[in-house]
């Protein structure tokens, strides 16, 4: 009897009231924004414009979801093309099949359009979204647990998952592969978060470590998996991909630190204008602040000196008023005399 497992969907859709949304599809699309939103947060932090990640996502996401189909059809062509299935499957995307060797690869020349558009450089914008793409990887991965695919090999640990009978599987438990791959994912993007932060990485080798540590992680997942795959050398055909991805990006770390060294300054020009005629507008504002300052002072001054010279002339009006006040009254003998002169 088996007493703890994972348990798998009984439907592999989410109904949002009458409404059914298939959960891979809703895995995916969810992903796709918490990439765009970090993305976002990381491409304001290293001096870009708000908005500019979803305005190349438009270009990037289509490109990728293109590109993951195609990857999958391409390499599991038997599903679709052989005798007895229906080619019209390989449209059906909803029902699973991205392979991200190919959504990465055709969501960049995406991202290198929009880029383009934009007058941006593509590493710098592939830095940023990075940890975004590696988080958006993880969530997406539970898209298979909802369609009870892509699980491992028969185990009983604690964590299995619980697989029931259905077209090409059998019940059982099997180990959790989705899940497997989903937290490696997270760990990625906490690796490059803490590696950007730390070395400063910059010219597009934060996208690279992203690469290499999804790719060690992909080989050896992948060969835990059970799912009908094409072999070379005995070893799954995702495996030798992951293996070559993960050489290339090594090889494009060393050489990206020699060539170009640090990190870029400025990431999108039209960000740093907008800056500056933010502070020429704020400089305005100070100076015209303290213009306005200074002549209030200065009315305030010349009300307070107008006052005081009307006192002032007051008193110099009353002064010769006492003068002679004062000298009529202090001279009687004068008058006297004139007075007996006259007489």
């Amino acid at each position: 009897m088996d007493l703890a497992y994972i348990p798998s969907p009984s439907s592999g859709a989410v109904y949002l009231g009458p409404i059914p949304l298939r959960g891979y599809a809703l895995c995916i699309i969810v992903g796709v924004f918490v990439a765009v939103w970090f993305g976002n947060r990381r491409w304001i932090a290293r001096g870009g414009r708000a908005g500019t990640v979803a305005d190349i996502a438009v270009w990037a996401v289509p490109f990728g979801l293109v590109g993951g189909r195609l990857y999958h059809v391409i390499t599991d062509y038997q599903l679709y093309f052989s005798e007895g299935e229906n080619w019209v499957d390989a449209f059906k995307i909803w029902e699973g099949g991205l392979g991200i060797w190919g959504a990465i690869a055709l969501g960049a020349v995406g991202a290198w359009i929009g880029c383009r558009r934009r007058g941006i450089p593509l590493p710098a914008y592939a830095d940023a979204i990075a940890p975004g793409i590696a988080l958006a990887q993880a969530i997406g991965r539970w898209g298979n647990w909802f369609n009870q695919e892509l699980y491992g090999k028969p185990t009983d640990l604690p964590w299995a998952l619980k697989i029931s009978a259905g077209a090409n599987r059998e019940a059982g438990l099997y180990h959790p592969t989705f899940l497997y791959e989903s937290l490696w994912c997270v760990g990625v993007a906490l690796l490059v978060v803490w590696a950007d932060r730390r070395f400063k990485l910059g010219h597009g080798r934060a996208f690279a470590l992203y690469v290499a540590a999804y790719c060690a992680g992909r080989g050896w997942i992948e060969y835990m998996r059970v799912d009908e795959a094409h072999h070379v050398l005995g070893l799954r055909l995702n495996v030798w991909t992951a293996i070559v991805v993960f050489l290339l990006a090594v090889a494009y770390i060393v050489i990206s630190a020699r060539v170009r060294p640090g990190r870029e300054e400025v990431v999108e020009p039209a960000a740093l204008a907008d800056q500056a005629k933010a502070d020429a507008a704020k400089a305005d504002a100070e100076k015209d602040s303290t213009a306005a300052a200074g002549a209030e002072a200065e009315a305030e001054k010349d009300g307070s000196g107008g006052a005081g010279s009307v006192g002032t002339a007051k008193a110099t009006d009353g002064t010769p008023e006492s003068a002679a006040g004062g000298t009529t009254a202090s001279n009687p003998a004068g008058d006297a005399s004139k007075a007996a002169g006259k007489g």
